[in-house]
């Protein structure tokens, strides 16, 4: 490739990334490019990559950066997490599920979990020893978080977990797995509450089949099954029951940001591996890239994202600074992988009847895009909540 997809859009460094990010992002590339990259055909075969990756991840620093160094982080900050999950969309492996683990599940712990819970937990995650997965919906319950039914009943110094979830990442590989549960069904949302199941230390607890996707097939997406699962008390999340739903719109902007970085690297990978592709492709005894429709259509594809990558790099100022409101991050969210999905088809599109071969990477693409409008609340709820602005 003549030009690293990072640079395809000559924007500038932002403030933020500094020397330490920019050797980060060195040595997560190099990693997923030698370790990952060579084995992810199989990944996608059998649908779930080894726990020995995860292994060799966590010991090369890419597991739980921006958790403190005493609970075995590289004491980082969120600038660290977005420059690995970009890292995963340049070099092309993005079904490797550590984004979800690093930037998603170990900060519900170190945000509100207990002193305890934090020593317990957070280095097993960063070392990879524990995968974590986090369990929100159900076959009934999507994007409304509300609509739970997972329950959580006190019984002496246990709670009993019962109920299914469904589309959970990470669901065959996880050991560690924060449940929405209901508490106090009568209490909406203030019944909600997360509980930590470490998958190896109780019974009841049973994993579905691996969920048979369209893309993103190197991800082990499951469903989860809660049998009267009995966990310690000590396992909920916060101080009392019924902050669940409190400590979900907490986090839920990360989360929506974190969507957003990696749809802005596919892009931006989507868009490397065209130009080359267009540049060598002959057409009627001339380059693709010299017919005026191609011309034209990466110019607006490149403007397109040179805009969107300024807003995100806005969007993890923004958050750096404790400043990233809900409302940005939905824009963020829906903006970016609405974006990320019509570039990707576009670029299909320029690879002409080779761009629907598997074997070429804008293929693969184009499958795994097509998730990133859907999880993390549909787009359709984020202009919900945009709206909710107004």
């Amino acid at each position: 490739m003549s030009e690293a997809p990072a640079g395809i859009l000559g924007v500038p460094a932002p403030e933020w990334m500094d020397d330490e990010l920019v050797m980060l992002q060195d040595m997560a590339t190099r990693f997923l490019e030698n370790e990952i990259a060579p084995n992810y055909e199989r990944y996608e075969k059998q649908e779930i990559v080894d726990r020995e990756a995860w292994e060799k991840a966590g010991a090369t620093g890419l597991l739980c950066a921006s958790m403190p160094e005493e609970y075995g982080g590289s004491g980082g900050t969120y600038a660290h997490e977005a420059v690995i999950a970009e890292a995963l969309g340049h070099v092309g492996v993005d079904g490797f599920g550590i984004a979800l683990h690093n930037a998603i599940v170990a900060p519900y712990i170190l945000h509100h979990g207990s002193e305890e819970q934090k020593k317990k937990w957070l280095p097993k995650l960063a070392s990879g020893e524990m995968i974590g997965a986090i369990a929100m919906t159900e076959p009934g319950a999507g994007s409304d978080l509300q609509g739970v039914k997972t329950s959580a009943r006190k019984d002496g110094n246990h709670y009993v977990i019962n109920g299914s979830k469904t589309f959970i990442t990470n669901g065959q590989n996880a050991n560690l797995i924060i449940v929405v549960t209901k508490t106090d069904p009568a209490a909406g949302a203030k019944g909600t509450s997360l509980m930590v199941v470490e998958t190896d230390e109780v019974e009841g607890f049973e994993r579905g089949r691996n969920l048979d996707k369209i893309g993103l097939k190197a991800n082990d997406t499951s469903e989860l099954f809660f049998n009267d699962v009995r966990i310690p008390t000590s396992n909920l999340i916060g101080a009392e029951e019924g902050l669940g739903f409190i400590q979900l719109m907490t986090e839920l902007p990360q989360e929506r940001l974190l969507i957003a970085n990696q749809g802005i690297a596919m892009a931006e990978r989507a868009l490397a591996i065209t130009i080359d592709y267009v540049k060598e492709r002959k057409a009627f005894g001339k380059a693709v890239i010299e017919f005026q429709n191609t011309q034209f259509k990466l110019a607006e594809l490149k403007s397109e994202a040179t805009m969107a990558r300024v807003f995100v790099n806005h969007c993890v100022a923004e958050h750096l600074k404790g400043q990233l409101t809900p409302t940005t991050a939905s824009m963020a969210k829906y903006l970016i992988t609405d974006l990320q999905c019509r570039i990707i088809d576009e670029c299909l599109q320029l690879h002409g009847g080779y761009g629907y071969m598997n074997e070429y990477p804008i293929a693969r693409m184009y499958r795994d895009a097509r998730v990133q409008r859907i999880y993390g609340g549909t787009n359709e709820i984020m202009k919900l909540l945009i709206a909710r602005s107004l």
